[in-house]
């Protein structure tokens, strides 16, 4: 599906693969496109819905400047995939809810972590000499860390919201490991000091901004190089916070199904973060706000919510979306509505069929709150390939 619409009022187009958006996300693309350093035109993928300063679903190209809270809160935040030789043969009710119980007893989940005792040190260890270096230099970071071990207690974790572990089946009825997740409560506390510092120079450079939440750094000025350690620190985290997470959950299944060998290629990429590369002739800094890279060949992962399909796809290069692509179905409520318009009830039936929590507690998920992935998918048919369709079975929400 080419792109749905281009708005040409701003100082760079907005082109957008959906027709589903509100009138505030086009708000904030507005202000977005406003931008004396954005790059070319502004992105908004199909799942585009508002979000904080810039809207969720959008891809955007700046020159010599970064935007801290387009990058998000959630540095990193991702999927990791992988399949193995179990089909569904290998699994049942009575097997799944052993695995659910003990995924549950393995992972911790919300603002839940590893006690000291359980702390994977081999992974957080290479970290530790790099986040010291940025406190030297940041000694507020410390306050906002809380107790200095606690990121290390966080690694292997999973976090609250919309994250989460799935056992899926695909299309040939192959057993998939999937799972959403960032960067923790580390990446979000370096998150908020650098979007506020971010503010800060906004203030005293006296530089007025459509939305507050839009502050940047400039290249070259006191705090850019410092953020982009940072936020590079916290993609790294996040990266390999899944990956630890992947190994918990695949012993988990170890202790109550047949044995299985991992047979495909380990996919995880991040869907909040920023990367330089080029477009258009010219070096920038992409930040994906809810959005994968989706260069020619790059695999990726697109989830729809706890009752719907997923997808693994392969980009397709597009240069018009910044070599990008959605990253999942996108919410078309708050969480605050979709808790007034649901119940339970609504819950247990919109996830029939799947293990999982069905009580008020994670109503703010349920799959009518958000939008339908087969469509999101229709739209960006030139954006990725599907390469298989998951379902889940089992799903553990943070």
């Amino acid at each position: 599906m080419p792109i749905r619409e281009v708005i040409a009022r701003q100082r760079v187009p907005i082109k957008i693969w959906t027709e589903d958006i509100d009138d505030r996300s086009r708000q904030q693309l507005a202000n977005i496109a406003s931008l004396p350093f954005v790059h070319h035109h502004v992105a908004a993928m199909p799942d585009v819905h508002l979000g904080i300063g810039a809207t969720i679903g959008s891809v955007i190209a700046t020159h010599r400047a970064i935007i801290p809270a387009a990058v998000g809160v959630d540095i990193g935040c991702g999927m990791v995939a992988c399949r193995l030789s179990l089909t569904a043969n290998d699994i049942d009710e009575k097997s799944l809810k052993k695995v659910f119980d003990q995924i549950s007893r393995d992972v911790p989940v919300g603002r839940a972590q590893h006690k000291d005792a359980d702390v994977l040190l081999h992974a957080a260890m290479p970290f530790e000499a790099r986040l010291d270096r940025m406190t030297e230099k940041h000694p507020q970071l410390l306050k906002a860390f809380g107790k200095f071990s606690k990121w290390m207690n966080q690694m292997g974790t999973l976090g609250g919201g919309n994250h989460f572990i799935e056992v899926c089946l695909d299309e040939s009825g192959q057993v998939w490991v999937m799972l959403h997740s960032g960067s923790r409560g580390i990446g979000n506390a370096l998150a908020d000091y650098f979007i506020q510092l971010a503010r800060e120079d906004m203030e005293r450079w006296m530089i007025h901004l459509p939305d507050r939440d839009l502050a940047y750094f400039p290249e070259g000025s006191e705090h850019f190089d410092d953020y982009v350690e940072a936020v590079s620190w916290a993609q790294e985290y996040a990266l390999q916070n899944r990956e630890c997470m992947v190994d918990l959950v695949l012993k988990a299944l170890g202790r109550h199904l047949p044995e299985f060998d991992v047979t495909s290629e380990v996919v995880n990429c991040h869907h909040n973060y920023v990367a330089q590369e080029n477009h258009f002739g010219t070096n920038v800094w992409v930040t994906r706000k809810g959005a994968i890279r989706a260069r020619e060949g790059d695999l990726g992962i697109i989830p729809g919510s706890m009752g719907a399909k997923s997808y693994i796809v392969r980009g397709l290069g597009n240069p018009e979306s910044f070599t990008s692509s959605a990253h999942g179905a996108g919410r078309r409520m708050s969480r605050t509505a979709a808790e007034k318009l649901f119940t339970a009830a609504d819950l247990a039936r919109q996830t029939d069929g799947v293990i999982c929590r069905k009580d008020n507690g994670v109503v703010d998920e349920i799959p009518g709150a958000y939008k339908d992935i087969d469509t999101v998918m229709e739209n960006q048919k030139d954006l990725t390939e599907t390469l298989h369709t998951l379902k889940q079975v089992l799903c553990v929400k943070g």
